[in-house]
């Protein structure tokens, strides 16, 4: 079989990798028209690493990255609203609570492709179906042919919006910073992912390997606003400069380049992954806010049972229905409890957060550990 990816993320070299495992001719065309290593830290769950363990990449992408023992939200005073020890579950379901730079996830994976299979500087303009073919014509007006064309080209997929013009992203009503500084010599715990909730806005910290710090920060605004994006290393912790002094010290000391800005959105749930010999895949399929840290573990998951339908089923019409069979439900829930969890962490109004945060205080471990459990019990 001939297949094609039209974008090269995790999602898409992820599915290269998964197709070539099977026999397939795969190539994979990207956009950009240079590999660079861009993008900020990434937190991959336990599905994530079962996902990447069946594809064989596991263990040269855990010695690139830092496994955390705790998942922690704080208040804006420093106080514990919640405190995961996530280790009893990594026991139990692998590698857990994993955070690694993208661009180092993104090498070990191009570097188990077959030479020649990415193809950059090739941004898909039309796709068309016919005679049991997908042809897709690239801007510079050049054609490819395949049995088998996989869609993983982010939230703003062109390819689904020709096939589904009406499903636009939305706007989850808050914007987003994200960075990766060296530590400054900020307190922090080296051991765990926190995050912090405040009425200005919600911070992330992160430790990497090397003395590295990756951070994110989300804080309501109007979509597009012109202000936000403009905002500086010195303004962010200036924001936030009532917070713990780590917080400020660290938003501070990233430079300029180092700091990556978006509105946060994502994708209503969808009825339908498959148009013929068409597949949407990641954040073209079912892009999620980044609450529950599963954008990029859902588009691993597509990728291995999507190898795993072709694997199993005698034709590829049947497998590529059961592929969407057993990925719409999850990925719907997951943009749905996604999309929930930012909305209660971004409120601003100081009653309703004395509220939060003592119900999330009050709230009982299984009943975190219990939708946890949910997520890393993959189907592969």
């Amino acid at each position: 079989m001939k297949a094609i990816i039209i974008g090269g993320g995790i999602g898409g070299l992820c599915t290269a990798l998964a197709l070539q495992q099977t026999g397939a001719d795969v190539t994979v065309y990207e956009a950009a028209p240079h590999i660079k290593p861009v993008g900020a830290g990434i937190g991959l769950a336990a599905n994530a690493m079962q996902g990447l363990a069946r594809l064989g990449v596991a263990e040269e992408v855990v010695a690139r990255g830092r496994q955390l023992k705790a998942l922690t939200i704080f208040d804006e005073k420093g106080g514990i609203i919640s405190d995961f020890d996530t280790r009893p579950l990594s026991k139990k379901y692998g590698i857990n609570n994993f955070v690694i730079h993208r661009a180092d996830l993104h090498e070990v994976l191009y570097r188990h492709l077959k030479p020649g299979t990415v193809q950059l500087g090739k941004r898909c303009q039309q796709v068309r179906q016919q005679d049991g073919q997908v042809q897709v014509t690239f801007a510079d007006a050049t054609t490819a042919t395949a049995d088998l064309l996989i869609a993983a080209d982010g939230i703003n997929s062109l390819v689904r919006q020709a096939l589904l013009p009406q499903r636009r992203p939305r706007y989850a009503g808050y914007t987003c910073w994200r960075g990766v500084t060296e530590n400054p010599g900020a307190a922090i715990n080296t051991a765990i992912s926190a995050e912090t909730w405040a009425p200005q806005g919600r911070v992330g910290i992160a430790p990497l390997q090397d003395n590295k710090i990756y951070w994110y920060v989300c804080i309501n605004a109007p979509e597009r606003d012109p202000h936000m994006q403009q905002l500086t290393p010195t303004q962010l912790a200036e924001r936030f400069a009532t917070l713990p002094p780590a917080i400020p010290a660290i938003l501070g000391a990233t430079k300029p380049e180092e700091i990556i800005w978006n509105d946060i959105a994502d994708l209503e749930p969808l009825k339908q992954f498959v148009f013929g010999r068409i597949v949407l895949l990641g954040d073209a399929a079912h892009a999620t806010t980044p609450n529950m840290g599963q954008g990029a573990c859902q588009a691993i998951e597509d990728a291995v049972v999507l190898r795993n339908c072709l694997q199993q089923q005698t034709s590829l019409a049947s497998a590529l229905q059961q592929y969407e069979k057993r990925r719409l439900a999850r990925t719907a829930k997951v943009i749905r409890l996604s999309r929930l969890l930012g909305e209660v962490a971004q409120w601003q109004n100081p009653v309703l957060c004395r509220v939060r945060n003592l119900l999330f205080r009050l709230m009982p471990k299984f009943s975190t550990q219990s939708q946890m459990e949910w997520l890393y019990r993959v189907d592969f």
